[in-house]
C-alpha cells in the first residue's frame, strides 16, 4: 500500500489540523476530486480524505491512519470502483469492504456510515454486471450492520433506458464532472442532511 504513501501522509497533516467531529468523506478519486465540499454542504463541517486511485483494500489499510484520528461525526465512503477496474472480482471487493467494516466497528462503532454505490460509468460499462454484484453484496452486508446505510445512486446516474448518462462524466468517461457532482450533492443532501 506504499503506492499511496505521499498522498496519505499529506492527508494525515490535514487530519491533525482539522477539528474533530467532522463529516468525513473517504475513498477514491471520486471523493478526492469533489470540487468544493464546503460550498456544496455549507451546513456541515466536511473533511475530504479521498486519495486518488485508491481501492477499497487501500481504504481499509489506511483507515486507522486517516479516519480514526479524525474522530468523525459521520463517515461517507465511496470506493470499490478501482478494485473492479483492476480486475478484482465482486467477491473480493465484498471481502475488502468487510475488512474495512471490521475496523469501523472496532474503532468507530457508533459513528453513522453511508456507503455510496459503485457508479455505472461509461468507461467501465463492460464491468456493469460486476458492479451490480458488488453493490448487491455490499448492500446486503450493510443491512446487518448497526449505524450503516447503503446509498444507491445508480438510478440517478442512468438514462431511462438504463444506460450511463455521459453528460455526468469528464472526458475520460470515468470521473464525475460538475453535473455529476451536482447529482451526488442533491442525493446526499436529500438522504443524509435533509437539505
Amino acid at each position: 500500500m506504499n503506492l499511496f504513501e505521499d498522498e496519505v501522509a499529506l492527508l494525515e497533516q490535514q487530519v491533525r489540523a482539522h477539528p474533530a467531529g467532522s463529516t468525513v468523506f473517504y475513498g477514491s478519486s471520486t471523493i478526492r476530486l469533489w470540487p468544493d465540499l464546503s460550498a456544496d454542504f455549507p451546513h456541515i463541517d466536511a473533511l475530504n480524505l479521498g486519495f486518488g486511485g485508491s481501492t477499497l483494500a487501500a481504504c481499509a489499510w489506511h483507515f486507522e491512519r486517516l479516519v480514526v484520528p479524525a474522530h468523525p461525526r459521520t463517515l461517507i465512503l465511496y470506493a470499490g470502483d478501482n478494485d473492479l477496474g483492476e480486475g478484482q472480482s465482486p467477491e473480493a471487493v465484498y471481502l475488502f469492504f468487510c475488512a474495512l467494516m471490521e475496523k469501523k466497528q472496532r474503532f468507530l462503532p457508533d459513528v453513522p456510515l453511508w456507503f455510496i454505490s459503485i457508479k455505472p460509468s461509461p468507461a467501465r460499462w463492460a464491468l456493469i454486471e460486476s458492479i451490480r454484484a458488488a453493490n448487491q453484496t455490499i448492500a446486503a452486508e450493510i443491512e446487518r450492520l448497526p449505524h450503516c446505510t447503503f446509498l444507491d445512486l445508480s438510478e440517478a446516474m442512468l438514462t431511462e433506458t438504463g444506460q450511463p448518462r455521459p453528460e455526468l462524466y469528464e472526458d475520460d468517461a470515468l470521473h464525475l464532472n460538475p453535473a455529476g457532482y451536482s447529482v451526488w450533492r442533491t442525493e446526499l443532501a436529500r438522504h443524509l442532511f435533509n437539505a
